[in-house]
């Protein structure tokens, strides 16, 4: 299949554009929603009410070959805040906020499925019906979890759920799968360690936090290496250390806040009981109290290995076998998984990058784009699975 050539690909592109010219923050999306919903009614898809949401919006697409089942395709829609500095015609116009992170095709795949299925007639024939689920916030990580809150895995409940994301490490024209983990659970740790103040002359009069978060960083990090078994997967990054106002003053406090990545719920327990024991003992040891928070994220994204397998066919049948991947998990989080928890799925890389057209920018960089040939891949191998699922 020629994607230069495919007929959406001119709606695609000037539905992600208008997206990526005006991108909202989370739980701000109301410009984006209104767009969504005007997309949707406009193919006489029913919306489903979310009352308890302001921004975010579903559709329920009736095939009319029967009831059936009922398959849930996810696209997020927020936006991240960063100025962009691609020189593009479609560039941002909201300063200091940028789709970096490619939901503003995710959002446009989903409803370029629903144009497809609507406007070619494949509708009349799936023995089932298809909820287009658009979700907000999802940079966030709240955004899947209110939606269900709200009941968008109800009336009709789903039976399965598909995602799509970006991927500029994969050309466009092609896809990645994975096999149990798509993304890690991310948790969040924030500390103060509170010692005693003093001249940096005489360190003997005070209580220096400013060692004590020194050993307490090298120590969080032996409880990967010497804590959890080498075959299996976590990380423990301090990405803040904020402590003293001059060179030659001993702060009386330290502040530290970091991030906690692993696949399994029993090294996610484990890394979270052996990082209290080692901040409290490293207080303890510098003779100071120390304010501890450990506040749980999204959980792991597991896929389900039936779904998986029936897409990842799907995507052969659409690419060739060649252009269709198995993929590592990634440590990065995502709150598909909330979906997933609930509800049978999986979730697939969209390859997105062009050296050649200059698009190599990752994720969650001002430069990052897309070869939008990757709209009309995704909803094609989307189309594809939810044929063999409901044809």
């Amino acid at each position: 299949m020629d994607f230069d050539s495919h007929p959406l690909l001119s709606w695609l592109s000037q539905v992600r554009r208008d997206f990526h010219q005006n991108p909202e923050l989370s739980f701000q999306e109301f410009r984006t929603t209104a767009k969504i919903k005007e997309i949707l009614s406009g193919l006489g898809i029913p919306l489903q009410e979310l009352p308890g949401l302001p921004t975010g919006a579903a559709g329920y697409l009736q095939g009319s070959g029967g009831r059936g089942k009922v398959i849930g395709m996810r696209g997020d829609i927020d936006a991240l805040p960063m100025t962009e500095l691609n020189d593009v015609p479609y560039k941002s116009v909201n300063p200091g906020v940028m789709h970096s992170c490619g939901h503003d095709c995710h959002g446009t795949m989903v409803l370029g499925v629903a144009k497809k299925l609507v406007e070619s007639g494949l509708a009349r024939k799936l023995k089932g019906g298809v909820k287009f689920i658009l979700q907000p916030a999802e940079e966030v990580a709240g955004g899947a979890k209110s939606m269900i809150e709200n009941g968008v895995l109800r009336t009709p409940p789903l039976d399965r759920v598909l995602a799509g994301h970006m991927f500029v490490d994969l050309p466009a024209g092609q896809v990645g799968f994975f096999k149990e983990n798509s993304h890690a659970a991310a948790d969040t740790f924030k500390l103060t360690l509170l010692g005693k103040g003093a001249h940096g002359a005489h360190p003997h009069y005070g209580l220096d936090p400013v060692v004590a978060g020194a050993h307490l960083v090298t120590a969080l990090q032996s409880i990967v290496g010497r804590n959890v078994d080498p075959t299996e997967s976590a990380v423990i990054t301090v990405g803040q250390l904020i402590a003293g106002t001059a060179p030659n003053i001993i702060p009386d406090r330290l502040f530290l806040s970091g991030t906690v990545r692993t696949f399994k719920p029993h090294i996610r327990d484990l890394v979270k009981a052996r990082l209290l024991e080692v901040v409290e003992a490293t207080a303890k040891a510098f003779r100071m109290e120390v304010d501890y928070q450990f506040i749980d994220g999204v959980p792991a994204c597991m896929v389900d290995p039936k779904v998986t397998e029936e897409v990842f066919q799907a995507a052969v049948k659409v690419l060739g076998e060649a252009n269709v991947h198995w993929l590592k998990p990634k440590m990065g989080g995502e709150d598909f998984a909330y979906f997933t928890q609930a509800v049978p799925g999986t979730f697939m890389r969209v390859g997105c990058g062009n050296p050649a057209k200059g698009i190599a920018g990752r994720a969650h960089s001002p430069h990052f784009d897309v070869d939008e040939t990757a709209l009309a891949v995704g909803v094609e191998v989307f189309i594809e699975a939810i044929k063999t699922y409901l044809g």
